[in-house]
């Protein structure tokens, strides 16, 4: 069967169905993209991604995958391109992490670390190259990879978490110069986000307590949100024609030190 729209353009999200990732299909769907939201556990989530996607009139299916797999990240590339014939961009949103105060070095072993590479470094790596050769083929892509603060100013849920997004940007970097002119690579970095990520960790009290701590430690007095988030991914995905290698501070001025 003919594809009665060839042109609409193709996006692959990890960790679609909640938080960021979810955030990122809704706004790009809004725009017509066609997106395979994928997810390792939150099938009812994805779902209801899925047809918010098509409610904001885009296209999507929800396809179940772990990055740290490689044949589940080479399966949502085929996925794509079974469904679509193209893949013109992928956000790597999916992230795991273990809370650990970063004094305490007995919280975390060596499992710890290797779990979360796995997920946060390895499988973000896994599905660039599983997306390369069809970007690489159609002679354009955009990659975003959904990192942190934590990798930039070494403070965040855990040591190992800290570690692997440090790990991501040096991966934003390295294959943002060996994957040009056709393939842009850049990477986000937000601070505090509202959603379940912390919000599942504490109570309502300890919630409002963290957010209001970030709130008075940053110069914008504010936090960020899955959409605020998800509308500077669009820009780099749709806007940035001549930005890559670049990762982007979404943090409220953190990064500039104790305010």
């Amino acid at each position: 069967m003919t594809d009665p729209k060839p042109d609409r353009h193709v996006c692959i999200i990890t960790g679609g169905g909640t938080g960021t990732g979810a955030a990122c299909a809704r706004r790009l769907a809004a725009k017509g993209w066609r997106i395979v939201v994928n997810y390792s556990r939150s099938e009812t989530e994805a779902l209801e991604t899925v047809s918010d996607c098509e409610a904001a009139g885009g296209e999507a299916i929800a396809v179940r995958g772990n990055v740290a797999e490689d044949t589940d990240c080479r399966a949502l590339a085929k996925a794509a391109i079974d469904r679509w014939g193209r893949i013109d961009a992928l956000v790597n949103s999916a992230g795991i992490t273990k809370f650990a105060n970063a004094a305490k070095l007995e919280a975390l072993s060596a499992d710890d670390f290797q779990r979360i590479y796995a997920v946060n470094v390895i499988g973000a790596y896994q599905m660039i190259r599983a997306c390369t050769p069809t970007m690489q083929a159609q002679g354009a892509g955009a990659v975003v990879n959904i990192s942190s603060i934590a990798g930039v100013l070494g403070i965040g849920s855990s040591v190992a978490y800290v570690a692997s997004k440090g790990a991501l940007n040096a991966i934003t970097l390295s294959l943002a110069r060996a994957l040009a002119p056709a393939i842009r690579v850049n990477a986000v970095c937000p601070g505090l986000i509202e959603t379940r990520w912390h919000r599942d960790r504490f109570d309502d009290e300890g919630y409002a307590k963290l957010k209001a701590g970030y709130e008075q430690s940053v110069p914008l007095a504010t936090t960020a949100t899955a959409d605020d988030v998800a509308d500077a991914v669009v820009w780099l995905i749709e806007g940035a024609r001549v930005v890559t290698g670049e990762c982007l501070m979404l943090d409220s001025g953190k990064h500039l030190g104790k305010f």
